[in-house]
């Protein structure tokens, strides 16, 4: 007789093909999950939201799911995003305040949140499938934290325990580190409710938990730290060594480069001024930055950005030799790396932001100039990296000297200072990181 496989239902709204930032931990889970031998079910978000709501997508990134992943895209009221009356259904364009009203009371006594109707319908389907084939375990991931309020009235109804996975903070506003919502706010007593009833609770860095920890003393001891990390899969190639030809001294302009998605709590002053500095140095007035990635998470949202970097809507040239070089997919981000000199790590945010993306930067092997504030959770891991070059804030005199000693580091990097970082850079590959929590879901699915 053939053993039974564990049964995980995974609450993830963002997940392949989203290019959401927070999509890749979900993604890596899933596949580690079935990799071990576990059945995974993974509730995500409909189509239609990520392709004609929000524009948000990554094609890709679907090629890279394990084939033994089912996954299920429960429905969404988009009432929030319908900008167009057409758009409409008829009791909204009969009865537009009673509409509005009703809507208004479900977000301030039903869930405080505009995908509560993906988390009712993910409960209802959860609850049909559950009958035919249990669940041993249930693992949601926020945001949004619809997906933890699903975990709960899940667990609720059939007992099934649920580990709830904060990839960002619900009531913490971990850029201004100050609380999101005001006392009596519903979101407080919800996340008193789903914490309260977790088996466990998992945060990217000790800042964050031990701020949670602080908030909710009850559900401290099942508070876990599990770090973000990098994948093998997609960086097969990346930590090579730059081609002579590349390191050259005087015969190569230096190539900067940044991948991921620009947004407004990033410095992008201090990080144009700062290129626009080091470019002043010798050897360096050839030297280019390019942007791979989106300008904002939605569509149609880049030319404030744009103007920020000193370039006009609708064009890649931005401030003298900084080039917007558009998005580029997970499943070639090795080609960049590998044709990078040196990465800057720009990141907005403070103790209580890691950034996945470092992970990467420090997988490919190259130096990283790091442009942030001082105090952000990112320096724990870097400090140990032997390639970073760290301004120590945000004074863009700073930031162009140590993109000068980057760039001089590169033109002179050998396979074993290579070899060196990325040894560095293996213990935070994802099949790592993710181990406390396979095994944490393997105690529960028993």
């Amino acid at each position: 007789m053939t053993e039974r496989r564990p049964r995980l239902l995974y609450l993830a709204f963002y997940f392949p093909p989203s290019r959401a930032s927070g999509v890749y931990r979900p993604r890596a889970t899933a596949n580690r999950l079935a990799e071990l031998g576990w059945d995974v079910t993974v509730f995500a978000a409909p189509l239609p939201f990520l392709y004609d709501t929000i524009g948000s997508v990554d094609d890709g990134l679907l090629a890279t799911i394990d084939p033994r992943v089912t996954i299920v895209r429960p429905d969404l009221n988009r009432f929030l995003w319908q900008t167009n009356v057409r758009d409409y259904s008829r009791f909204r364009a009969t009865f537009p305040h009673l509409a509005q009203s009703m809507y208004t009371w479900g977000q301030d006594h039903v869930f405080p949140e505009r995908y509560a109707s993906w988390a009712r319908d993910a409960v209802r389907k959860a609850l049909r499938i559950h009958v035919r084939r249990r669940f041993d375990v249930v693992l949601a991931t926020g945001n949004p934290f619809a997906s933890f309020g699903a975990a709960w009235a899940f667990h609720k109804l059939t007992r099934t325990p649920y580990v709830v996975d904060y990839r960002d903070s619900w009531t913490l506003d971990q850029f201004t580190e100050t609380p999101r919502y005001g006392d009596g706010h519903p979101a407080w007593r919800w996340e008193r409710r789903v914490l309260r009833s977790a088996a466990n609770s998992l945060y990217v860095n000790d800042a964050q938990r031990e701020w949670h920890a602080g908030r909710y003393p009850e559900a401290a001891g099942r508070m876990m730290t599990v770090l973000n990390g990098w994948d093998a899969d997609t960086l097969p190639a990346a930590a090579e060594p730059p081609p002579a030809a590349r390191t050259a001294p005087g015969g190569h302009a230096p190539r900067f480069t940044f991948v991921g998605t620009v947004t407004g709590e990033q410095p992008i002053e201090a990080l144009a001024e700062g290129f626009a500095r080091a470019r002043e140095h010798a050897d360096m007035g050839r030297a280019v930055l390019d942007l791979y990635g989106y300008f904002g998470f939605f569509k149609d949202s880049d030319n404030a950005l744009r103007r920020r970097f000193g370039g006009e809507p609708g064009g890649d040239a931005l401030a003298p030799g900084v080039r917007h070089r558009g998005p580029v997919s997970k499943t070639a981000l090795a080609g960049v790396y590998r044709d990078s000199d040196v990465l800057v790590f720009l990141n907005g945010g403070g103790r209580y932001v890691t950034s996945g993306k470092i992970f990467e930067y420090m997988a490919a092997g190259r130096p990283i100039v790091s442009v942030h504030t001082p105090g952000s959770a990112a320096e724990e891991l870097l400090r140990g990296y032997p390639l970073w070059f760290n301004p120590g804030g945000l004074d863009p005199a700073a930031v162009a000297a140590s993109m000068v000693e980057a760039a001089k580091a590169a033109a002179g990097l050998d396979e074993r200072q290579v070899a060196d970082a990325r040894a560095y850079a293996d213990r935070f590959e994802r099949t790592v990181a993710l181990e406390p929590l396979v095994r944490r879901l393997g105690e529960l699915a028993r």
